[in-house]
């Protein structure tokens, strides 16, 4: 099965027109998707998710949060990057920068749209987990730390969110403080995990998920859907 899904994504990558060979050529201009910042004074909290780069995005995706608080002209985006850390910066990045930006020529997709008052009780709390991540200066893009296990990092200090992170989001599972217990992301359940590379997670939102080597293969029972590592899902979208 693992050889089967990796091989399929692997297909559906080379096939994507869309996809860069050069880094520096790739697209990086908006989606489209985040509200006008300039039109739009209510507080919104949103996170994406896009196909890594290269040979990366056969595995997995890069998610990052983007908010903008109640008031602001712009938002804030928040995620963990891998370069410049040897040279010393540090792996969270907070920076004003396109919110729904292509990530390397992938076109991000909308995993959370929060706005308004729960998003204005909310952005605040978002914040300050993220300044409390543990691996500031830390990133491995396997089994964790990576900007997955960032973002669900911050998803279980702040459970209002409801978050939801895809099958293909590798790091996820990666636990802090070398815990085999806690939280799913998404607030409405529990996992069991073994440093990132194997373990059990069942939740309301999540369903029942298998970790094995760091790659997710799932069930959701409350959206039906077959979750298989590489491709995601299939079946009913969230």
């Amino acid at each position: 099965m693992i050889g089967l899904s990796l091989l399929a994504s692997l297909a559906i990558r080379a096939a994507d027109p869309a996809q860069a060979a050069d880094w520096r050529t790739a697209r990086r201009d908006s989606s489209h998707q985040a509200p006008n910042p300039a039109k739009t004074s209510e507080a919104v909290i949103q996170v994406y998710a896009a196909r890594a780069f290269s040979w990366r995005g056969v595995f997995g995706v890069h998610t990052w949060f983007a908010l903008k608080p109640r008031g602001s002209d712009h938002y804030l985006r928040l995620e963990v990057i891998g370069w410049g850390i040897r040279y010393g910066q540090p792996a969270v990045r907070t920076s004003p920068y396109t919110p729904h930006a292509h990530w390397f020529g992938s076109r991000p997709k909308l995993l959370l749209d929060l706005r308004g008052e729960l998003a204005d009780a909310l952005v605040g709390d978002v914040i300050g987990a993220a300044s409390d991540y543990p691996y500031f200066k830390q990133y491995r893009i396997w089994p964790g730390p990576n900007p997955n296990t960032f973002t669900a990092v911050v998803a279980r200090q702040v459970p209002g969110l409801g978050l939801e992170l895809p099958a293909t989001a590798i790091g996820k599972d990666f636990l802090t403080n070398d815990a085999i217990l806690a939280n799913a992301p998404s607030g409405t359940g529990k996992q069991l995990l073994i440093f990132g590379l194997a373990g059990l997670t069942l939740a309301a939102e999540e369903g029942l998920e298998l970790n094995i080597l760091g790659l997710a293969l799932g069930l959701d029972l409350s959206s039906p859907a077959l979750k298989l590592h590489g491709i995601g899902r299939l079946g009913a979208e969230i």
